[in-house]
């Protein structure tokens, strides 16, 4: 194929790329830090949501780099079959904290009437 010497076309796409990847992380933030107390998510949710279908990691990636800094109630994400995801230190913790929020579980799953049924980016506060 044709090659472009100058590559105006490589770096306008890395641009384009790295404000895509900030507004998807800006939404990834803004649903979590929506959800409400009581409420769950699942991480394919949030990345839905988010605009990046196929970005659960992103949304683990986010929720390990930015909980402390943006205050994310990461007890709130949970695996899509509405298990707890982390070691078994932190998943205490995180039953815990849902528990205290009134989630129940049934078993090691979270009843499904706990899980946030909110459909679109519309529905949340930015």
């Amino acid at each position: 194929m044709f090659e472009n010497e100058d590559n105006t076309d490589d770096a306008d796409e890395n641009e384009f790329d790295k404000i895509n990847m900030e507004k998807n992380t800006e939404n990834i933030i803004s649903v979590i830090q929506n959800i409400p107390a009581g409420k769950v998510i699942n991480y394919g949710k949030i990345a839905g949501l988010a605009g990046m279908p196929n970005g659960a990691r992103q949304v683990v990636r986010v929720l390990h780099s930015m909980t402390e800094k943006y205050f994310l109630p990461w007890h709130r994400v949970v695996g899509k079959d509405g298990t707890l995801r982390l070691g078994s230190a932190a998943a205490e913790e995180q039953k815990r904290l849902l528990e205290n929020e009134g989630v129940v579980f049934n078993g090691d799953k979270i009843d499904e009437k706990f899980f946030w049924d909110v459909k679109s980016m519309s529905e949340i506060k930015q």
